[in-house]
């Protein structure tokens, strides 16, 4: 008899603690989304900053702005990983192929030659393979702010010279400068984004170059890009 009241007893505090723990607030376990790859493309608008474009704005200044410094427009493709730390903050590595330089523009200034439309076009098409390595943190949904070191690698780097009198080409030339610039490019790179429930992503942002782009150092100029991107996440 004492075995059964013990076993009644029994049931009836493991019943009772089942229905305590049931009202009870669960705790809520945030879990890490997994890792993910992804491919990412866009639009970039390059150019230098520095002493050599300073010495480009005074060379205009004293031809009566007949000499004009552009942005160079190209593109940059590549792929990354997201790797997810804690909630709402991520770790990207990526690799991207990226068009970089600057446009100089300009006109003979002769008042006696005006009627012969002279002009000149010199572009720096710089090609780099960048490797950035971007923290990701995600403030509200979707939105996000992301910045990190970047590291580029010279792939080449030539200068096209485009001369030209009365709507003719008179001269549509190409030269290979990759020895003369540094091979290495160390940038900060930042901006902000969103990232969709579908995959799809879109961001803004901005190359800091921190080293000189003459690789002897004769010059202090700067590689800028500012970069407009489309991805997708698997």
């Amino acid at each position: 008899m004492a075995a059964g009241l013990g076993f009644m007893l029994n049931d009836a505090a493991a019943q009772s603690q089942n229905r305590y723990n049931s009202g009870r607030p669960q705790a809520q376990v945030t879990s890490v989304s997994p890792v993910r790859f992804g491919v990412r493309a866009g639009l970039n608008v390059a150019d230098w900053e520095g002493e050599t474009m300073q010495s480009v704005q005074d060379l205009a200044d004293r031809t009566n702005g007949t000499v004009a410094q552009r942005s160079r427009t190209g593109f940059h493709v590549g792929g990354y990983v997201s790797i997810p730390v804690l909630p709402g903050f991520e770790i990207e590595p990526g690799l991207q192929y990226s068009q970089k330089g600057t446009v100089l523009h300009g006109k003979i200034p002769v008042e006696e030659l005006d009627f012969l439309n002279t002009n000149v076009t010199i572009t720096n098409k710089a090609e780099y393979i960048d490797l950035p390595v971007l923290a990701k943190v995600y403030i509200g949904e979707g939105f996000h702010v992301f910045a990190g070191p970047q590291v580029s690698y010279l792939v080449s780097n030539k200068v096209k010279t485009q001369a030209g009198a009365l709507g003719f080409n008179a001269l549509n030339r190409e030269f290979d400068i990759k020895n003369q610039v540094r091979e290495v490019d160390v940038a900060v790179t930042g901006g902000l984004g969103y990232k969709f429930a579908s995959g799809f992503n879109i961001s803004a942002g901005y190359d800091y170059g921190l080293n000189t782009v003459d690789k002897n150092g004769s010059f202090d100029t700067f590689n800028r890009v500012v970069k407009a991107s489309i991805g997708y996440s698997f």
